[in-house]
């Protein structure tokens, strides 16, 4: 079987691979809650003819569908959680939520995990008509955003077996960048204190909002003696109360973490909870550390790459009609950087290695410490379009998010077929892998006892 076959196939299964990505659209569900979307996923699988196992790692959302045996072995990392406050009426070219304060697909992610779907009924069906080994593995991946599932699956080693892994992202561009991204960790940082009358006995109180404030402060500090790289957010996510006539006895705030790798994270990390520990001292205040995620680096993979773009070449990029452009030129247009006379991208750019790393994370980084893997884009928004936006929302169920899902899916089936006909360069890539690690190994950056948070949205 070709492989232009196995795109044909896929093409062939558009209608349904649309409405599959539409019904998670309909269900926007956030961090280790997607119960909707993971079912509606699992049964996709199992109607393609996957076997499925359902809450893998102790995580009642992920799973994982699996077809084939022996080697290679090629992961697909499906996503399908949302963002909260970001609802939004499908099609409008008018921020317009459909319900106040709900959650919405910003990132797409409803077009992520069906769009590794496709790659992985894509690698089936090879398998299926040529015969040969090979076992691809879905990995139902939940809570990209702010819960790192990846990094709580991969510390319960459920990608150990893989050879290569593959995923793609959302965007207003196709291509496969090089380059890394960040690690993170996310930590609590709680103060309690004694409360007291605030005029006459201040003395006998004890500022948890002070201790809040100096810590903050110390962050602001510390800034100056860290790698221009490394980032540093926060949000003071309890005040103590709002009466200003009552020493505050407990305050809280919420610490988001970056640095280029795991090692100048740690050092990181510890820099700021000495910086927490001593606004406690202070203060006279206690001090609970709570220890929420964290996530790897992105190892890239540049062999992966070029095999990547070149996949994306071999399709054909999608035409839109007159009325479909007029309201992608609307969207883009309410962007910065956008572009209403050419709202849609229609290029392929090279890919470029470099060892530059873009500022922002993913659990990604985790799976790529354990296997070689590579990310494609492919254009599923207008020109200039950010993430996590009404506008990303609006266009999630459009023929343009449609095609980009597909191509996307079409590209990496093509990757996992390079690889099985191909061996050495599965070679090339692990060798690359290794070279990167220095002989290191992965270990993951979420302490054993560490469980899973839900954070929910729901009023």
């Amino acid at each position: 079987m070709k492989k232009q076959e196995v795109f044909s196939y896929l093409a062939s299964q558009q209608d349904f691979l649309n409405r599959v990505s539409d019904e998670i659209w309909d269900h926007p569900e956030t961090c280790f809650e997607e119960a909707a979307s993971a079912e509606i996923l699992c049964k996709a699988l199992e109607e393609t003819g996957f076997t499925v196992e359902r809450g893998v790692a102790g995580i009642a959302t992920a799973f994982t569908g699996t077809y084939g045996h022996g080697k290679p072995v090629i992961g697909f990392l499906g996503e399908f959680d949302a963002l909260s406050g970001l609802s939004q009426v499908a099609g409008s070219a008018e921020k317009c939520p459909l319900e106040n304060g709900a959650n919405g697909h910003g990132c797409g992610h409803n077009l992520l995990g069906v769009g590794c779907l496709a790659g992985a009924m894509g690698m089936k069906k090879y398998l299926e008509e040529t015969g040969k080994e090979g076992t691809v593995i879905f990995y139902g991946c939940p809570a990209e955003e702010g819960g790192s599932g990846k990094a709580f699956m991969a510390r319960e080693g459920c990608f150990d077996v893989l050879d290569a892994a593959l995923a793609w992202h959302p965007g207003p561009n196709y291509g496969s960048s090089g380059g890394g991204m960040l690690a993170n960790c996310q930590i609590y940082f709680r103060y309690k204190g004694v409360s007291s009358h605030a005029a006459m006995s201040p003395h006998l109180g004890r500022s948890a909002l002070d201790a809040v404030t100096l810590f903050n402060v110390g962050i602001q500090f510390l800034r100056e003696h860290v790698l221009p790289t490394v980032r540093m957010h926060y949000a003071v996510t309890d005040t103590g109360g709002f009466s200003p006539n009552v020493v505050q006895p407990t305050a809280e705030v919420l610490c988001l973490l970056r640095a280029p790798d795991n090692t100048i994270l740690a050092d990181v990390r510890a820099r700021v909870e000495d910086i927490a520990r001593g606004a406690a001292l202070m203060t006279g205040t206690e001090l609970e550390i709570d220890f929420v995620k964290a996530c790897s680096n992105v190892v890239p993979n540049n062999v992966l790459g070029f095999v990547a773009v070149e996949n994306l070449r071999e399709l054909t990029l999608p035409k839109y009609s007159e009325e479909e452009m007029e309201f992608y030129s609307r969207i883009s247009a309410t962007n910065k950087g956008g572009n209403a006379e050419h709202p849609i991208s229609e290029t392929i750019p090279d890919f470029k290695p470099t060892d530059e790393v873009f500022p922002a994370s993913s659990d990604v980084g985790d799976v790529s410490w354990v296997a070689p893997t590579v990310s494609v884009s492919a254009a599923t928004w207008p020109v200039g379009t950010a993430a996590h936006s009404w506008q990303a929302v609006s266009v999630g169920k459009s023929s343009l998010a449609h095609n980009g899902m597909l191509l996307s899916g079409q590209a990496m089936a093509g990757v996992a077929i390079d690889l099985i006909e191909k061996p050495e360069l599965l070679e090339k890539a692990k060798a690359e892998h290794n070279e990167r690690l220095k002989g290191g190994k992965y270990e993951c950056p979420i302490p054993k006892g560490v469980k899973p948070r839900i954070i929910s949205n729901k009023k």
